[in-house]
């Protein structure tokens, strides 16, 4: 895992055909002119209808190439490099808008997730259960990473990762597999099991729940 470069979310940059404030925009996956990409995942963009290079551009390019399409300015972040994004209506790019506060939180999910990859090296000599919980909690965690974390669940041998992860719902039938084993294998080496009827752990030779009073 490497750190991502955000510095490009504070970034202001100024079409200079309309002097109007440029927009932070996705960038298409393949570069229409070589097919090599932009070198970046996102492209400032402007996007004012009023901007005098999209108006002047639909009579440029129909008389050029023969089709209706038009231009945008565009520069790559950090960076002065320009050049036009061919269009072909108003409307391009325009749904494809960088949302700043959803990047900083998927980064502050990145973080947490590489954080806890690094401590579970040493979670069980720490008896640290929050790295393996983290990693197993989160479904955009990288899916090794989460794999290796369940390898730590039966070393720590901690009965408190029973209920949150219990109370996840985990999209991939493996993983959910894989934990219900190792919750299993948890409660036989602390002759514990779970109450079918409050879910609540209570001794293994228990006949009656301690805690909703149910006959086991």
């Amino acid at each position: 895992m490497q750190d991502r470069d955000l510095s490009y979310l504070d970034e202001v940059k100024i079409c200079p055909h309309c002097k109007e404030k440029m927009f932070c925009c996705e960038a298409p996956q393949i570069h229409v002119g070589d097919g090599l990409g932009w070198g970046s995942d996102v492209l400032f963009i402007c996007l004012n209808d009023h901007c005098s290079l999209f108006l002047k551009g639909w009579e440029h390019v129909e008389e050029k190439y023969g089709h209706h399409a038009s231009y945008r300015y565009m520069e790559l972040p950090g960076s002065k490099e320009s050049n036009v994004m061919m269009v072909g209506n108003k409307d391009a790019f325009k749904g494809s808008l960088v949302d700043k506060e959803a990047i900083l939180n998927q980064n502050s999910r990145y973080k947490k997730e590489k954080e806890a990859v690094e401590k579970l090296q040493t979670c069980v000599q720490e008896k640290n259960l929050a790295p393996v919980l983290t990693l197993l909690l989160d479904e955009a965690a990288a899916r090794s990473n989460r794999k290796s974390a369940i390898t730590y669940l039966q070393q720590l041998n901690d009965l408190s990762c029973i209920d949150p992860l219990r109370n996840h719902t985990f999209r991939d039938e493996n993983f959910r597999y894989e934990v219900n084993m190792s919750i299993k294998r948890i409660l036989a080496a602390n002759f514990k099991k779970e109450c079918p009827h409050c879910a609540e752990i209570v001794k293994s030779q228990a006949k009656k729940c301690m805690y909703c009073n149910e006959k086991l």
